[in-house]
């Protein structure tokens, strides 16, 4: 009986926050189809009536959406690609093999996590100023091949969970480490590979700051500072247009989301943060 109440208070709760988080995302696609008037009105409905697309006209009209979605998975495929090679090497080396001052740099590689990512934006800027990379997507790209410590460290809790054994075998068959790490470690950590591929993604995606920083030609934009100048050019809070970009915006994380929850769920459950 105890069992049932507990499952009882649990359905409740995970249904309470079920409605508290989809409720402003049913707004938003809602009032996505919604004229102004319907909007601004004393009595709001969740049914547009009439249903309208002239939001998603207008957003299409004010901004070059396409040459933004464009750019923005541009940067997140080679950020992607850069920062699981990266970070999957790093953490290889860190948890399969032996080397000596390994445990003290992976200290100091966790270490660098509580840094945060405003303190370094002076000096990369810096940097990549004096390297004539200024106004390029070249300094959104490469900081991403040097792997980030969050992923080092995630992988590696991934690959010490590969028992020892394998990647024993097949040095005495005479694998060189790239084999192994390639054939064995990348193959079994397929889980903690969609984790990263999800959450760069997203941070890519949702990245404002840094693209703000060093992109000054309006070709390059990305999604979220297109979103930002769509809004300064409505010239005020028009927020049926304004909804509709951010809806469109949002589509591809969905869709993302639902064909890699699986792996994410099991990855974080299971084996993501098991000790070592």
């Amino acid at each position: 009986m105890k069992v049932r109440k507990n499952n009882f208070f649990s359905f409740v709760l995970t249904l309470v926050l079920a409605v508290i988080f989809l409720l402003p995302l049913s707004m938003l696609v809602t009032s996505s189809f919604m004229n102004a008037e319907q909007i601004y009105s004393s009595h709001f409905s969740f049914i547009p009536k009439p249903f309208s697309l002239e939001n998603f006209s207008t957003a299409f009209a004010k901004i070059d959406f396409l040459k933004a979605l464009a750019n923005t998975l541009y940067l997140a495929v080679f950020n992607i690609i850069g920062v699981v090679v990266a970070s999957s090497l790093a953490a290889y080396a860190f948890s399969a093999m032996t080397w000596k001052g390994r445990d003290l740099f992976f200290a100091i590689t966790l270490a660098t996590i509580m840094l945060p990512d405003i303190v370094l934006l002076i000096p990369q800027f810096l940097f990549f100023k004096t390297l004539n990379l200024y106004g390029t997507l070249l300094p959104l790209i490469l900081p991403y091949f040097c792997g980030l410590p969050f992923y080092i460290f995630l992988l590696r809790q991934f690959f010490i969970a590969i028992p020892k054994d394998l990647a024993d075998s097949a040095r005495i068959d005479g694998a060189s480490e790239f084999t192994i790490y390639k054939e064995i470690y990348m193959k079994l950590s397929k889980p903690a590979i969609l984790i990263v591929v999800l959450f760069q993604f997203l941070l890519t995606w949702n990245d404002f700051m840094k693209p703000s920083i060093y992109l000054i030609n309006e070709k390059q934009y990305t999604l979220s500072i297109a979103l930002q100048q769509f809004q300064s050019k409505l010239g005020g809070a028009q927020w049926g247009p304004l909804m509709a970009s951010v809806l469109l915006m949002i589509i591809p994380v969905v869709i993302l989301f639902l064909f890699t929850q699986k792996y994410f769920i099991k990855g974080i459950a299971l084996q993501g943060l098991k000790e070592s």
